[in-house]
């Protein structure tokens, strides 16, 4: 199934060329601001920004994932790829231990084969490469754990480059659309790219956010949180806070597209979606979202740790769903695209 047997049966909502320059702006807009955070106040843009828009940003990327590639995720693969998400939403739940590590490891990567093998199941010789690279890279994720889990939680930031891309064929053709990509190519590859070659070290600020007692603790050191965003060979030198100030900016610009850009310019996703799971239909996925979001952010003000991890174990299957269909849109064909 390629990508464009996927999308092609999507109403199209939004006229060509209807949305003009405006996402593009919007994006501008919000990487300007982001930024700012991101330098100024790292560790509060991070822990506030998730407790604000982690859940929300989870049910509206569910809706448009399933919406728009409804083709990629149905039938029993769907039940394959949710049995498989499950298990990892256990091992997520359960304290964190070497076992439950390679577990989920594990789980990842017979999902990734599973996407490959459905994508690529007419083409051997790229099948027969793609669980090649997929066999090296379980090995060194299960002989490196630590750095596995890192590369994950930046890549998850990272994904979104790739849905705006190819719903940036409804946007038109000639300067709009290429100014839209070069944008989302340069605050998702070029300015983390400058913020770890050290650009903004002048004014990137490393002290504690003054978080009072929430979550339990009088602050939040960046120490708390670096460890979780760098390289451990890196996260007491300079460059772990550069990581944290990375992951603050993209975690900021990926809450934009899922919970402003999209749902805004993409409507046809969403109405895609309705038709799919009418009891959610409209805005109901924004009321799931907000009541989820107090109830869990009353969690976070109660004990960050255990909200944190039932956030983890909750985000589990927007962040997984994400790369079957991620690996569609990589290997499909040039003329099944869309113009």
């Amino acid at each position: 199934m390629t990508v464009a047997a996927a999308t092609a049966r999507v109403p199209v909502v939004i006229r060509r060329g209807g949305a003009g320059f405006a996402p593009t702006v919007w994006l501008v807009l919000a990487a300007m601001a982001a930024l700012a955070l991101a330098l100024r106040l790292p560790v509060a843009t991070t822990v506030l920004g998730l407790v604000a828009f982690g859940v929300l940003h989870n049910v509206l990327e569910l809706r448009y994932v399933a919406g728009r590639f409804d083709a990629v995720l149905a039938g029993p693969f769907l039940g394959f790829l949710a049995a498989l998400i499950t298990g990892v939403f256990v091992c997520r739940l359960l304290p964190v231990s070497a076992g439950t590590r390679a577990v989920e490891i594990g789980l990842s990567y017979v999902l990734l084969a599973a996407a490959c093998v459905r994508a690529l199941r007419r083409r051997w010789v790229w099948l027969a490469v793609a669980l090649a690279v997929l066999a090296g890279a379980a090995a060194t994720s299960l002989a490196f754990p630590a750095y596995h889990f890192v590369v994950l939680t930046h890549l998850h930031n990272v994904v979104p480059l790739f849905f705006l891309w190819e719903w940036s064929r409804s946007i038109g053709g000639g300067r709009r659309r290429w100014a839209f990509r070069a944008v989302n190519v340069g605050w998702v590859l070029a300015i983390p790219g400058l913020l770890l070659a050290g650009a903004f070290d002048g004014v990137l600020r490393a002290a504690p956010a003054a978080l009072g007692g929430f979550g339990g603790v009088a602050a939040f050191e960046p120490a708390r949180l670096v460890g979780s965003y760098a390289p451990p060979a890196l996260a007491s030198t300079a460059m772990g806070m550069r990581f944290l100030a990375v992951f603050a900016f993209m975690q900021t610009m990926h809450y934009v597209v899922w919970v402003g850009v999209l749902p805004r310019f993409a409507p046809d996703a969403a109405a895609r979606f309705d038709a799919r799971v009418p009891v959610l239909r409209g805005g109901r996925a924004w009321l799931l979202g907000g009541g989820l979001t107090v109830v869990l952010g009353l969690t976070f003000a109660l004990d960050y740790a255990n909200g944190k991890t039932l956030y983890a174990a909750a985000a589990t299957y927007h962040a997984y769903l994400e790369f079957p269909v991620l690996l569609a849109l990589i290997f499909a064909n040039h003329q099944g695209e869309r113009a």
